[in-house]
C-alpha cells in the first residue's frame, strides 16, 4: 500500500475512485488490463490521501445535490486501514451534503458504515451493488480468493433490504467451463430474490479478456483447472468477449426468473436509477 495525492476526485458523471489497484485476487479481474495503465504492482494499493478533501470541495461547489458513484474500478473496502478511514470520511461528505451514493463493493467490510449508508438514504438515496459470481463457496475461494464469500455478500444484501435501502446485483462472471451452470445461475438467483434486490446487472454468460488480465486470468487456470488454459487458447484465441456455449439457454432462464419476480434486469434502466439523485418527499414539500 502507498499514499498518493491526486488532483481530481469526481468524474464528469461524479464516479469516484479512492484507490487504484485491489487485494481482491480475483482471477478474471479486468481492472489488471493495461489500457488502464496502473503504473505500480497490482496488489501494491495506491490510495488517494486527498480523497476526501477534494470530494467535499467539488460537492460544496455543485449547484444542484447528485448522486455519488463508487467503486467501478476499485473496491473501497480494501481490507487496509487508510483506505477504510479514507471511505468512511468520503461517506460523511456526502452526508453532510445531502447528496446520495451508489456504492459498490464485494466485502462485507461496508457494514462498518451503515449508520452513514441509513443516514444517507434518509436524506435522499443510498443504492448499495455487490458483485455475485458462483453459489459454490469452495469454487468462490478459488476465483475470488481475498474477499468474503458469497453467503456473507448475500448477508449484506438481506441487511440492507432490512434497512430500507435499495440494492442492486452485478451477476457475473461466468467463466466458461468453471460457472456457468444452470446449477449456479438458480442458486445466485435464490439469494437475489431472497434478498429482495431492485435489480441485477446482466450481460450475459461469459466474460472479458484482453491483454494484462488475460495473462493473469491463465496463469490461475494453469494452477487451479489444470488444461482447461489450451481449451480456451484454441476457442477463444486472443477475442475479448468470451461467451460460454450455455449463454442463450441460461439468458433465457434468467430474464424468465427476473420477470417471474419483477427483478429489474435492464442495464440501461438500471444505470438511470443509479444516477438519478431522489430528494426526499419532506424535503420536497419544504419547497413549496
Amino acid at each position: 500500500m502507498h499514499l498518493r495525492e491526486v488532483k481530481g476526485i469526481l468524474s464528469a458523471h461524479n464516479g469516484m475512485n479512492i484507490s487504484r489497484g485491489c487485494t481482491h485476487g480475483c482471477i478474471y479481474c479486468d481492472a489488471r488490463s493495461k489500457c488502464y495503465r496502473i503504473e505500480h504492482d497490482f496488489e501494491d494499493v495506491h490510495i488517494k490521501s486527498n480523497a476526501s478533501t477534494l470530494l467535499e470541495d467539488a460537492l460544496k461547489r455543485k449547484r444542484k445535490k447528485c448522486m455519488v458513484g463508487t467503486g467501478a474500478m476499485s473496491d473501497p473496502y480494501l481490507p487496509i486501514p487508510e483506505n477504510l478511514a479514507n471511505i468512511r470520511r468520503c461517506l460523511q461528505i456526502i452526508e453532510k451534503y445531502g447528496c446520495g451514493i451508489a456504492i459498490q463493493t464485494k466485502s462485507n467490510l461496508i457494514l462498518r458504515d451503515l449508520d452513514l449508508l441509513v443516514s444517507i438514504n434518509e436524506k435522499a438515496k443510498c443504492i448499495v451493488e455487490t458483485t455475485l459470481t458462483t453459489f459454490d463457496e469452495n469454487l468462490c475461494k478459488i476465483i475470488e480468493p481475498n474477499v468474503c464469500g458469497t453467503k456473507h455478500r448475500f448477508e449484506v444484501l438481506k441487511i440492507m433490504q432490512e434497512k430500507g435501502i435499495q440494492t442492486i446485483v452485478w451477476l457475473s462472471p461466468f467463466l466458461p467451463f468453471i460457472n456457468d451452470t444452470e446449477e449456479n445461475l438458480r442458486g445466485l438467483l435464490d439469494y437475489c430474490i431472497d434478498a429482495g434486490v431492485y435489480g441485477i446487472f446482466f450481460w450475459e454468460i461469459g466474460m472479458t479478456l484482453r491483454e494484462g488480465n488475460r495473462e493473469y486470468f491463465y496463469s490461475k487456470l494453469d494452477k487451479h483447472f489444470p488444461g482447461l488454459k489450451q481449451v480456451y487458447q484454441k476457442k477463444y484465441r486472443l477475442d475479448y468477449i468470451i461467451t460460454s456455449d450455455n449463454n442463450d439457454k441460461l439468458s433465457r432462464l434468467f430474464y424468465d426468473i427476473c420477470k417471474e419476480h419483477n427483478i429489474v434486469c435492464n442495464n440501461d434502466e438500471l444505470f438511470r436509477y443509479m444516477g438519478a439523485f431522489e430528494g426526499k418527499k419532506t424535503e420536497q414539500l419544504d419547497l413549496f
